[in-house]
Order: C-alpha cells, then structure tokens, then sequence
C-alpha cells in the first residue's frame, strides 16, 4: 500500500506516507465495523422488525468480542501488535452502526406510530 501512495504522491516524504496508510487503515477498520455492526443487528432481530435497544446492545456486543478476539490473536503473529485502541475503534464504529440503524428505522415508522410530546396550555 505504501508503493502505489509513493506512486500516487512521488513528492511526498516516508513518514507522510507511513502516516497516510495507518489513516487508510483505521479508516477500513471503520468501515468494516460498521458494516459488520448493521449485518449483526439485522441477523439478531431476524423476524422482528422496526428497532429494540437490546438488539443494539446485543450486536455491539458482539463486535466488541469479536475485535477484542482479533487483538489477542495478534499477539501471537510475528508481523502485528495487539492494541485496546484498535478494538475499541472497531467497537465504536459498530456502536455508530446502531445509532444509524435506530435513525433509519425512526424514518420509517408511519407517522400514526411516532410518538409526539403533548401540548399542555
């Protein structure tokens, strides 16, 4: 990834470039996270429908074992390093995935279905 960002950016000094893959990195840790948080929501709730805080809870859960599972393992490979940053970047992106879930499902509840706040004189 590194040669084809000094191919992209040939001006641009080593750390620079170093800088820029970690940021691609995270960034694919993110979207992968996020994506995995939205599929685990939807398996969790498999009949329901609409959106329940336990199902969120249940499915950022599970990608917090799951990216913390994925930091251990990396102990154990030569080439990486383990890191409570990384599990706990992976974790927010799938707790970010439950909020957007929850705005999308408030989206397309039926307007007769919401809740308003009452007026009181």
């Amino acid at each position: 990834m590194v040669g084809v960002l000094h191919t992209l950016l040939p001006h641009a000094s080593q750390g620079t470039l170093l800088t820029l893959h970690d940021i691609i990195r995270k960034c694919g840790h993110v979207v992968e996270y996020f994506i995995f948080g939205v599929l685990l929501f939807r398996a969790i709730r498999a009949p329901g429908r609409g959106w329940d805080l336990r199902w969120a809870f249940l499915a950022i859960l599970i990608a917090a074992l799951y990216a913390s599972s994925d930091e251990i393992h990396q102990i154990f490979v030569p080439s990486r390093g383990a890191s409570i940053w990384d599990a706990l970047l992976d974790t927010g992106a799938a707790s970010v995935a439950q909020f957007v879930v929850w705005m999308v499902n408030r989206q397309e509840q039926p307007i007769a279905d919401q809740e308003f706040p009452s007026r009181s004189s």
